[in-house]
């Protein structure tokens, strides 16, 4: 068997509707794990017109997760999960995160929900001896310009897996983390819709390309598999080489 086959595991991907999470998904699913994503759309069928987004073969639920207390009574549909992928974010436009809306906003999707689903999920998690995987940025290791809460928030998520991964390490849970240089979602949009933005971009970026969820999707299957078996609290960079400079 290949230590890359995940038959018979469970996987959840928050905010694996659409962008990295979901290339992530299919990537587990495409080596026969059962796969659940979380998303923000009353049904899957919502997404059928989205660009980035194919919920077929996945396991669909709609859950808010910036709605604390609803996201603590939600009940799964499984009653074992070996893997959880947190990928959820959001940015705010036109200094939006400059003022205390903005702010609030973007800091409890990108970091707050991100502490509140893995002690939901720690439980279960301890019972697999699963892996549970935080998806941060580039942004988490500097500035981010215009964007205040997305960068503090993503520099939360690089911490809080280190901080994890040591507290959780006991009970067999490997945290790690993913941190995404620029790929071409929709929260990407703003730049790579403009092509002197979007040229601008790829040549600053050593690789000469923009990422992709399946080269985010590489990371996670390493980390979630037996391969990184000794790998505690890291957050694996993958950016083309944007941060070297």
């Amino acid at each position: 068997m290949s230590d890359l086959d995940f038959s018979s595991k469970t996987v959840l991907v928050v905010g694996g509707s659409s962008g990295i999470g979901n290339g992530i998904a299919h990537s587990f699913k495409n080596r026969g794990a059962e796969v659940h994503v979380w998303g923000t759309r009353a049904t899957a069928d919502d997404y059928a017109s989205e660009e980035g987004s194919d919920i077929s073969g996945l396991n669909y639920a709609c859950v808010n997760v910036s709605d604390f207390d609803a996201l603590e009574k939600y009940e799964p549909p499984f009653d074992k999960v070996d893997v959880v992928v947190l990928c959820q974010g959001i940015v705010r436009y036109k200094r939006e995160e400059f003022t205390r809306p903005g702010w609030e906003a973007v800091m409890d999707v990108n970091i707050n929900s991100v502490m509140h689903c893995a002690t939901k999920f720690y439980p279960m998690l301890a019972q697999s001896k699963g892996a549970l995987i935080i998806v941060s940025s580039v942004a988490g290791f500097r500035a981010a310009m215009g964007y205040p809460a997305y960068a503090a928030s993503k520099a939360g998520a690089v911490g809080l897996c280190a901080t994890l991964g040591e507290a959780w390490a006991v009970d067999g849970i490997r945290v790690n983390g993913i941190a995404p240089g620029f790929a071409d979602t929709k929260i990407t949009k703003v730049t790579t819709e403009n092509e002197k933005r979007l040229q601008g971009t790829i040549q600053k970026i050593p690789a000469r390309r923009l990422g992709t969820p399946e080269d985010m999707a590489g990371a996670a299957l390493y980390l979630a598999s037996p391969l990184a078996s000794y790998v505690y609290g890291q957050t694996i960079i993958v950016d083309g080489g944007l941060s070297l400079s």
